[in-house]
């Protein structure tokens, strides 16, 4: 990149000096050429004076001796009779072509060029001064005003090559700066970053890779944590399943309860099905579900279990449906790691209760019990530190599903006297009151006394 902004920037500006010092410079041969032939005819029109006093050859030869052209040897006066007067350098014909004329002209001579200006005497007699300019003259400066003209052409090329390498210095810094972070994501550290730089392009290209290199770190994130709460929904079957064995260990005869087996089998099953449709789901693909129904439907499970250990189970459930933003298979997981929970960590005959509360701009599931509670709430809610050899998966289910929608998950005492697990969904953004909306007024000055 940096050899072919060093060419084109060499062409380009190539092109443009030429095209200006070409022309500076045959302008400066011009005016050189002009300058030494303007001098030449001041010279002449130096002697047309003398002319017009005298005709005594020794009287114009002293004229011609007392310029600086003729004391070079550079003029001459041919008069309309006899031999030319000086240093003479014109042709015979140009001499009389000049008589013909009877205008200035010049004419070519060995080593320069003349110039043959006609001065009038009379009608009849005409007489031509002649100077002769050698081409050193006429070329004179010129030589030194073409090589300073090519040295400012090779000082602008130089200097838009510089400033073009230094432009791809600074996209080839940023350029192999982006490549080389992508290399490292692509090789497994998602921790590399870049440090956006170069032209806005590159620096946007960095702050979108910045971007993207985030996301793909929370998506494997989510990946892991949707991979254990996926492994966390078998629990829930599972434990079904562990209740109704040990009691077929009590009582093997027992039909009720080898149904009951049977039947947490199925929902094991059942469990698995909705495992891989949801990890085949489509990622973006917008959920919602009726948590009413869901949540009737998990107790008509959970409540036969309760009836088994002899629990008082209070639901209250809305009758419409109650909406909310969430996939019905992780709204099912997280009501079943609540009640889960309860089974797990409480003892049997301990009362629970499940309140489905619909608010204007939130749906709440309260689940409560008649248990111990929970000494350490914060400690509840961090992964691994449930204890009772519990994973601490189940709470912490239900609180990213809580705060995937804005919500919260809180746990206080209930009612029962147990611990309660309120687990909040935001449905609909809290639209601004029309107080809020108004212009805030100005704080009051504390009036004279009172406290601050």
């Amino acid at each position: 990149m940096r050899g072919a902004l060093a060419r084109i920037a060499t062409a380009v500006t190539a092109m443009v000096a030429l095209s200006f010092v070409v022309p500076l410079g045959l302008l400066v041969g011009q005016m050189a050429h002009d300058r030494a032939l303007s001098a030449a005819a001041q010279q002449a029109a130096s002697l047309e004076p003398v002319l017009t006093v005298t005709s005594a050859p020794a009287s114009l030869a002293d004229a011609v001796g007392s310029t600086p052209a003729g004391a070079a040897g550079r003029l001459a006066l041919h008069p309309s009779q006899g031999a030319a007067i000086g240093a003479a350098h014109a042709s015979d014909a140009d001499v009389r072509k000049a008589r013909g004329l009877r205008r200035a002209f010049t004419a070519a001579a060995a080593g320069g060029t003349v110039l043959l200006t006609p001065a009038l005497l009379d009608s009849d007699r005409v007489a031509v001064i002649e100077v002769y300019v050698p081409d050193a003259d006429l070329n004179r400066g010129v030589a030194r005003s073409r090589t300073v003209l090519g040295l400012v052409a090779v000082a602008l090329v130089l200097v838009s090559v510089a400033m073009a390498d230094r432009l791809a210095v600074r996209v080839v810094r940023a350029a192999d700066g982006l490549a080389s972070a992508v290399t490292r994501v692509g090789d497994g550290d998602l921790a590399a970053r870049v440090a956006p730089g170069g032209p806005p392009e590159l620096r946007a290209a960095g702050t979108a890779f910045n971007r993207m290199a985030d996301r793909l770190v929370r998506l494997l994130e989510a990946e892991r944590e949707s991979a254990a709460d996926l492994s966390h929904r078998l629990r829930t079957p599972l434990t079904a399943l562990r209740v109704n064995l040990n009691g077929l260990a009590a009582n093997p005869a027992d039909p009720v309860r080898m149904a009951h087996s049977q039947d947490a089998l199925s929902r094991l099953e059942e469990a698995v099905d909705r495992i891989i449709a949801t990890a085949r789901r489509p990622a973006g693909e917008p959920p919602g579900c009726d948590a009413a129904a869901v949540v009737r439907r998990r107790l008509e499970f959970w409540s036969e279990l309760a009836a088994d250990q002899g629990r008082d189970c209070e639901a209250v459930v809305p009758d419409g449906a109650v909406p909310v933003p969430v996939g019905e298979d992780d709204l099912v997981a997280a009501v079943d790691a609540l009640l889960g929970n309860v089974f797990r960590h409480t003892p049997q005959r301990t009362a629970l209760s499940v309140t489905l509360h619909r608010g204007r701009y939130s749906t709440g599931l309260l689940v409560g019990d008649a248990g111990p509670g929970i000494p350490d709430a914060e400690a509840a809610l961090r992964r691994g530190a449930s204890g009772a050899g519990s994973t601490g998966l189940g709470l912490d289910i239900a609180r990213r599903l809580a705060e995937s929608t804005g919500g919260t998950l809180k746990i206080g005492t209930s009612p029962l006297g147990g611990a309660q697990i309120e687990l909040w969904l935001r449905t609909e953004s809290r639209a601004p009151s029309r107080r809020s909306a108004r212009r805030p007024r100005r704080p009051r000055r504390p009036r004279r006394g009172a406290r601050g």
